[in-house]
């Protein structure tokens, strides 16, 4: 009878708790308290969270490994729930801020120097071309592109490379501001654009069809990604597939980020997630975060300069394709030195922009290394 109280302690978690599971469950409710109290990305950050806590439960036999979580992470590393989002997202998104001033769409491009240039970083401290093009993809603060790219080339590194990417993109209302006040004077962030033209309803049904087959030329790697997202926005815009964009928007990207997020979530196991390695992709995600940010608005205050048309250069910091959140901070930012100045909308423009942006650099980074 005692060796079967024994045998049953040691069968336990609490016997298996080892320091790293512990650090993993508090970075789980450091994840909780962001999203539920500051309300960061909660529909991201909490099955994310969940899916830690999911993953580090000692001598579980529920885990990514086996049935049925391995199963549910396969969508991970096949690459398929980031097109399903991409689905979701297009259907979601109003592309006429692109289409009324399309030369916001070089902000969205400025801030992927971000990716390239801790590409550089990644491959001057060692990581393999393939390794270092992944974690460069953290720079565009787009979670699905991150995943989807690491599945191609880093198998290996997408559990910390996704948890990077999606902590980011909730951590945007912190890490951007700071920089965006460094980089910008007061009169700069004062500046007020021109108002959005209206956009006609058959310029927002081409849209769709012309972007995808200009980037998919320039990229063909990204045909998957950018494929679904201008699908999604023509179901969207056509006017006659109201129950696929209901659909679509709603219910369907719902399901595909609740699996994606405690698939991910669950993949941050301590022992693979407390190494050298995955401390350094996340110093290098927000070095990549960060110089995008920078570039986006050093470009914008470019543009100011050489534009008849009044720019904000703040709008530069929403080239990042965390959609909505980089426009809301602009619009925050600008917001605190004028609560008149309405910069959301024009913001959205380089805001959508640096998804495609994105989704581009993953397919020219997966065709130069894959």
């Amino acid at each position: 009878m005692g060796d079967n109280i024994i045998g049953f302690l040691q069968s336990t978690g609490f016997y298996g708790m080892t320091p790293g599971n512990v650090v993993m469950i508090v970075v789980a409710i450091v994840f909780f308290f962001f999203a539920i109290k500051e309300h960061y990305e909660p529909l991201l950050l909490i099955p994310i969270g969940f899916g830690i806590l999911i993953g580090n439960v000692p001598l579980s036999f529920t885990n990514i490994s086996t049935p049925p979580l391995s199963y549910l992470y396969l969508g991970v590393i096949q690459g398929i729930y980031p097109p399903l989002i991409f689905l979701g997202l297009g259907a979601l998104t109003d592309f006429s801020y692109i289409i009324a001033n399309p030369k916001l769409i070089l902000l969205g491009g400025a801030a992927q120097f971000g990716i390239f240039g801790t590409l550089l970083g990644a491959l001057a401290l060692g990581f393999s071309p393939q390794d270092a093009g992944s974690i460069g993809i953290i720079g565009g603060a787009d979670g699905p592109t991150a995943i989807f790219l690491s599945a191609a080339l880093s198998p290996k590194l997408i559990a910390p490379i996704a948890i990077a990417a999606y902590s980011y993109m909730a951590l945007v209302p912190i890490i951007q501001p700071p920089f965006m006040k460094l980089l910008t004077t007061r009169k700069e962030r004062l500046i007020r654009m021109n108002p959005i033209r209206e956009c006609s309803k058959l310029e927002k049904m081409i849209f769709p069809v012309a972007a995808f087959l200009v980037c998919t030329l320039i990229a063909p790697r990204a045909t998957v990604l950018l494929g679904m997202l201008f699908f999604g926005n023509l179901l969207r815009e056509s006017g006659v597939t109201d129950r696929l964009s209901n659909t679509a928007k709603t219910a369907f990207i719902d399901t595909v980020t609740i699996l994606l997020g405690i698939s991910v979530g669950a993949s941050a196991s301590a022992e693979i997630f407390l190494t050298k390695t995955s401390l350094t992709i996340f110093v290098l995600g927000v070095t990549a975060f960060s110089l995008a940010t920078c570039s986006g608005v050093i470009f914008g205050k470019l543009m100011n300069w050489l534009s008849k048309d009044p720019v904000n250069p703040l709008l530069g910091a929403a080239g990042v394709s965390a959609v909505p959140d980089s426009a809301r901070v602009v619009q925050m930012v600008g917001a605190k030195e004028d609560p008149n100045n309405f910069l959301l909308m024009h913001a959205m423009a380089p805001n959508v922009a640096g998804v495609i942006g994105s989704a581009i650099a993953a397919g020219v980074i997966w065709s130069m290394f894959g």
